[in-house]
């Protein structure tokens, strides 16, 4: 190397080719589109699952257990080995979670610790683990009840208060302030009679703290919502079929949505809201606990909260040019992938000149909802919650893992190509994902 320009060295492992998928073929390329990048208050495009890229030796990730992956090959060369060993580990995770849980008080290090390495699914512990991450749930068990009923009341106020009609407000509030029956003229005439119509509180008024007023400057944001509410997932009929079922969650989803708005004028509601909430719903709604499962929606609403208060600056309109806005979150994912691998940051943001924007706006502010398959997104969000440097810094880690996994056909990709690969993430194996999520957790390129 000469003495004038000193080239960023790339670290030794992400030389390794394990990281790295194979390059497209040229027909892939020549097919692929630039996508424009995606509005604040566009719906997010859900794209049909892409295929999986060809799996070649030398991009196959290194043997770990994957949750519920299995090839025919593995299951040649060992028949039951191997699954053996996967249902040993998840044996032992799931006993690890229950003794914690069973504990007057639950240790929360211990918790993120275990929740870190994937809650098992189908034991029915997801729902407590989620609350106690989000601080739903206080740690000592002996409160639990106490403080799931006051929420749960709670709840049942928001609803009776801000899901009132206008009409039925103004009653109530004729009702509770004792407006006089002004009767008409004559008695016995036939005439029904009516009560005052107060100042202010009647479908033409204009008036800044009149109900009717209020209520159609939220009708545009309510009709949003329903329209988002039946595009979430229509590929799962637990949100979108013909079904009772299906038909009530959806109530629940769009009641929700709609309380958060009114309760928070500051951020009101954002188009994704939707995407980011039925993961709670889903995992809060299937708890074999019958009492909790009829209680999802209240739980839900409150864990909603709880996790929005993490990224609520990614979602306010007024702060996206600030330090804490969007554009300074994306900013930051820049950063990272400059600092762990300095030539793809050149090569995506210099020469192919791909803005981060493009594709990281949708990872980011749907927490990577639209970027894999339902189950694995439990997956990823069983780390999001758990890991102990915060959703936020954990999310970058994760956004720029999956940079660095396509690594390979990044660096072999134009603009269009890369475009088109990043909006369309290729099917991946999660457990090796967040394995070198977690090993960006404090390195830095030599």
């Amino acid at each position: 190397m000469g003495a004038g320009k000193r080239t960023k060295l790339v670290p030794e492992w992400l030389n390794n080719p394990l990281w790295s998928s194979p390059p497209p073929s040229a027909a892939a390329v020549a097919a692929a589109q630039p996508a424009p990048a995606l509005a604040r208050y566009e719906s997010p495009p859900r794209a049909p699952p892409p295929l999986p890229p060809p799996q070649t030796e030398s991009s196959m990730p290194p043997p770990q257990p994957a949750r519920g992956v299995k090839s025919e090959a593995a299951e040649e060369a060992s028949p039951s080995g191997a699954s053996r060993a996967e249902e040993s580990i998840q044996s032992h995770l799931l006993a690890e979670f229950k003794l914690m849980l069973s504990k007057r008080v639950v240790n929360l290090g211990e918790l993120r610790r275990l929740a870190c390495q994937g809650v098992p699914d189908g034991a029915g512990i997801r729902q407590t683990v989620w609350k106690l991450l989000l601080g739903y749930l206080p740690t000592d068990r002996t409160l639990w009840a106490h403080e799931l009923e006051k929420k749960r009341s709670q709840y049942g106020a928001f609803k009776d208060e801000l899901l009132l009609n206008p009409s039925e407000i103004t009653r109530r509030m004729e009702e509770s302030e004792g407006f006089k029956t002004i009767e008409l003229k004559s008695e016995g005439t036939g005439l029904l009679s009516r009560s005052e119509i107060t100042h202010g509180e009647h479908p033409l008024s204009l008036g800044k703290t009149s109900v009717w007023n209020q209520y159609f400057q939220e009708s545009e944001i309510v009709e949003q919502i329903d329209r988002d509410v039946k595009r979430t997932h229509p590929e799962m009929p637990f949100f979108s079929s013909d079904t009772s079922l299906a038909k009530s969650n959806q109530e629940s989803l769009r009641r929700i949505l709609i309380i958060f708005a009114k309760l928070n004028p500051g951020i009101r509601y954002v188009q994704g809201m939707n995407e980011v909430l039925a993961p709670l719903f889903y995992v809060f709604k299937n708890d074999p606990d019958q009492n909790n499962a009829a209680y999802a929606e209240a739980d839900t609403f409150f864990c909603f909260v709880e996790l929005l208060s993490g990224f609520r600056d990614n979602f306010c309109k007024q702060l996206d040019n600030s330090v804490v806005g969007i554009r300074s979150t994306i900013s930051k994912l820049s950063q990272l992938l400059k600092r762990h691998d300095e030539e793809l940051w050149r090569h995506l943001e210099v020469t192919t000149k791909v803005n981060p924007q493009f594709y990281a706006f949708r990872w980011i502010t749907l927490l990577l909802t639209q970027e894999f398959n339902f189950a694995d997104c439990l997956h990823i969000w069983d780390t999001l919650l758990g890991d102990p440097e915060g959703p936020q810094d954990t999310l970058l880690r994760i956004c720029c893992a999956m940079l660095i996994l396509v690594r390979r056909r990044l660096l072999a990709g134009d603009f269009t190509a890369n475009l088109k690969l990043l909006q369309n993430y290729p099917q991946t194996n999660i457990d090796h994902l967040l394995h070198v999520a977690n090993k960006l957790r404090g390195l830095v390129a030599n």
